[in-house]
């Protein structure tokens, strides 16, 4: 996640600064609603579609979770613009590999070990290696996504946009613009594109180079709250009907459906980004922004910390249906960054080194 390992925004405006490492912690902690553990099974939450905590658990997903992609793919765009300008292409492929490749290769490794042992000799139910082709891919997923870290798509994406970045950041608008009318017939037509697991997130990049051009971050950052939530709140009810009546309408309308998720995660990063900027002028700015250097580690560790924890929490919470379970679902992006804190700070006490690889060069400095 290249939004977490370039210089900073603009030394000129530290609340910019600010504003992108809290938007890139928000965003990084709604993946974790998207993935959090409910003790079900798909087709047992099928069942259970519009109980209120399944509808809890999709509007927390759904509200949160959503942005996250957009957000952290238009900081990433927005922000290579510098780096990508200012190096040459082997060295700037190089950092972009020690930050982004090299840190998924190690923790998709530590997720099959450690998760793949608690179901192997434990009673853990979790994907275990089946093949070589299987680890293979989960080492590096090049074919689809990952069984056990199925967030780390976004990490592959991310390190192919880089290899077009210091193109795109050198292009006119035109073809910038040209490049985002791509992505976008492909993701609505369904045609799958072997080099990208997830098309949108060539848009999103695309879309936070052009923002950056136009100077759209501090354009925003300007308009009022409620009219950054407008567009939110007019596609938030949709967006949630679809989302509880779950793969039958979205098979049944697929075009429809991808055309408007797309407009759906650009008006989710629209009000997150507006959010982000007035906490940034607010007096947890520089508490949220110290949280922040371990929000890469989190993205990483986060579903090894829910495969493996979660169930053990689980015992004493229920699962999704019992009493407890909307406590135990609301606090979990606090649980895995506290534990990501805890494992943060072990590691550089124990090996810096060790600390600054796997948290794509954000601690162990």
């Amino acid at each position: 996640m290249d939004t977490v390992t370039a210089e900073p925004a603009r030394k000129a405006d530290p609340r910019l600064s600010t504003a992108i490492a809290i938007a890139r912690l928000i965003g990084i902690m709604g993946i974790v609603y998207v993935h959090a553990w409910t003790g079900r099974t798909a087709e047992e939450l099928a069942a259970i579609a519009f109980s209120w905590q399944t509808v809890l658990r999709t509007v927390l997903s759904e509200m949160f979770g959503r942005s996250a992609v957009p957000l952290l793919g238009m900081i990433s765009g927005w922000l290579v613009v510098s780096t990508a300008t200012r190096q040459g292409y082997g060295a700037f492929l190089l950092g972009k590999a020690r930050t982004i490749l090299l840190p998924m290769v190690l923790w998709n490794a530590i997720a099959i070990v450690l998760v793949g042992a608690a179901a192997t000799f434990g009673d853990l139910k979790a994907p275990t290696p089946s093949s070589i082709g299987w680890t293979l891919n989960e080492l590096v997923p090049l074919v689809h996504a990952n069984d056990i870290n199925v967030q780390m798509p976004f990490l592959r994406d991310l390190f192919v946009c880089m290899m077009l970045a210091p193109l795109l950041v050198r292009a006119s608008s035109i073809w910038l613009a040209l490049v985002a009318l791509i992505v976008v017939a492909c993701s609505v037509s369904g045609v799958h594109v072997p080099l990208l697991l997830r098309p949108q997130i060539l848009l999103f990049f695309t879309a936070g180079i052009a923002a950056r051009r136009f100077g759209v971050a501090e354009r925003v950052a300007g308009w009022p709250v409620a009219l950054c939530a407008l567009p939110f709140v007019v596609l938030i009810a949709p967006r949630l009907w679809t989302a509880l009546l779950g793969n039958v309408f979205f098979d049944a309308h697929p075009h429809a459906m991808a055309a408007f998720d797309i407009l759906f995660r650009l008006a989710s990063a629209v009000l997150f980004w507006r959010v982000a900027w007035a906490l940034a002028g607010s007096g947890v700015a520089d508490r949220l922004r110290t949280t922040e250097r371990y929000g890469f580690l989190a993205f990483c560790d986060h579903l090894v910390l829910l495969w493996l924890f979660g169930p053990v929490i689980g015992l004493a919470t229920g699962a999704l249906g019992a009493g407890p379970y909307p406590a135990y679902l609301l606090v979990q992006p606090l649980l895995v960054l506290g534990a990501t804190v805890a494992l943060g700070r072990g590691l550089m006490a124990v090996s810096p080194a060790v600390a600054r690889v796997l948290s794509g060069g954000r601690l162990g400095r």
